[in-house]
Formats: structure tokens, sequence, C-alpha cells
């Protein structure tokens, strides 16, 4: 599954996946339209979770200008690679989940 993309937001499956606080003290934090604030701190930080990343100069990861949390079909990617990490580190004493 690829990351999603920024658009207009389509109709989610279920209330949960998607909710939008426009009277947050930081909004908008991103230059979309439409925020899903589900995620506002992203659960895939600790993981390669195939968005729009960089490293700063002493080596944190920065993902100031990645949306896929914040964007229609971005809780279901959250959910499979979280998921997926899981699985990856089960057994091996790094289960974070």
């Amino acid at each position: 599954m690829s990351a999603p993309e920024a658009g207009a937001p389509s109709a989610p499956a279920a209330s949960f996946r998607y909710f939008e606080n426009r009277s947050c003290e930081y909004w908008p934090c991103h230059e979309l339209d439409h925020i899903n604030c589900l995620f506002c701190f992203c659960p895939l930080y600790p993981v390669d979770c195939g968005g729009k990343w960089t490293l700063t100069e002493g080596g944190v990861k920065d993902c100031s200008s990645c949306a896929v949390p914040h964007v229609p079909g971005g809780y279901d990617y959250v959910m499979e690679v979280l998921s997926r990490s899981a699985g990856a580190g089960a057994g091996d004493g790094d289960e974070w989940l």
C-alpha cells in the first residue's frame, strides 16, 4: 500500500477514522483545506512509514512536510503500517505497539 496523497476528504467509512479540530491553536498545521486531526502526532514516527520525511543535520526525523496521517485514506494506511511493524518485531523484544 502506498502513502495516500492530499486531497478533498471523502466520506469516512466509520466516524472514528476522521475528525477535524478547527479550534486548535495550531490550525492549520499543514497546507491542506481539510485535515484529519486523529493522528495529530503521527504514530508512524518510529518506523519507515513511506511518508515524505527528511533527516535534520542532527539526524532527527523531520515530518513537517508530510501529511500522510491527515489526508483521506490516512487512517487505513497508518493502521496497516502499524500492523506490519508490530508483526515484524514480534518476539524479538522490540514490541512497541
